[in-house]
């Protein structure tokens, strides 16, 4: 694996004992802004300012604290420090689940999993978690916090996914239950053959960062000297008509294919 590691683990379940690799699954591709002082083009720092004084703090006389309505708790660096778990390279099985257990929306960031240093170790438990089907629960500490992870195969190769957690997820029991007027049979029949029209296969490289990608553009006109003519994508008009907009998506589309 030519990918650099970002953390070293061993997965633990029983008496078994895998030294793992963790790489990251995912890169940041945002194109990252720096603020300048517009006229003389130099970067600017941000600093902290006491609103009523209009003077710098230093990091020295910061201090954090929870600020509420009626007080102000403040904490010094070691209570915050003592809140931490303890560092581990431990990465322990809870249990293994079903498959399909885990819904979507509690994951977070996923992570490949590479040998360290025992690959005849790693390649048993790499095919033995791929042929039993099944997502391990896991919880390891990981620069001084602490995670709940899904552990599952990906193409015979293994995955730790970061979860989130139990408050972090909003079901979906507090939504409002959809409005409006129930439709008839051949508006549903209408929607039901729209979506028919837009079936196809999951193909990732036909979509990309449009927006990166005319930033990326408009960055390299301005860096020759040239001036890049940006156009305005223009706003569909809603309609209130439901099969009338029903109707007309579907001869769009049927005529497109």
């Amino acid at each position: 694996m030519s990918a650099r590691a970002v953390w070293k683990g061993v997965i633990g379940f029983g008496e078994e004992r895998v030294p793992v690799k963790l790489y990251t699954a995912v890169s940041d591709r945002h194109v990252h802004f720096r603020l300048l002082d517009r006229r003389r083009r130099r970067p600017v720092h941000q600093a902290m300012i006491e609103p009523r004084s209009g003077k710098t703090v230093s990091r020295d006389d910061r201090h954090k604290a929870v600020v509420g309505k009626q007080d102000r708790i403040l904490f010094d660096t070691d209570e915050l420090d003592e809140l931490a778990p303890a560092p581990s390279r431990d990465i322990e099985v809870m249990h293994f689940l079903p498959p399909g257990t885990i819904d979507n929306q509690w994951y977070r960031r996923p992570y490949y999993l590479g040998p360290d240093g025992d690959e005849s170790t790693f390649d048993a438990f790499a095919a033995a978690l791929a042929s039993s089907g099944r997502e391990g629960l896991v919880h390891w500490v990981m620069r001084h916090k602490a995670y709940v992870g899904a552990l599952r195969d990906h193409d015979g190769h293994p995955v730790l996914i970061i979860l989130r957690h139990l408050d972090e997820v909003v079901d979906a029991d507090a939504l409002d239950p959809p409005g409006g007027a129930k439709l008839n049979d051949r508006e549903v029949k209408m929607a039901t053959d729209l979506v028919e029209t837009y079936a196809a296969d999951f193909e990732p490289a036909t979509y990309q960062d449009e927006y990166r990608q005319r930033l990326g553009a408009l960055v390299e006109a301005k860096r020759s000297g040239k001036r890049l003519k940006v156009k305005r994508r223009r706003r569909q008009e809603s309609s209130d008509d439901i099969a009338s907009s029903l109707e007309a998506s579907l001869a769009r589309e049927r005529k497109r294919a």
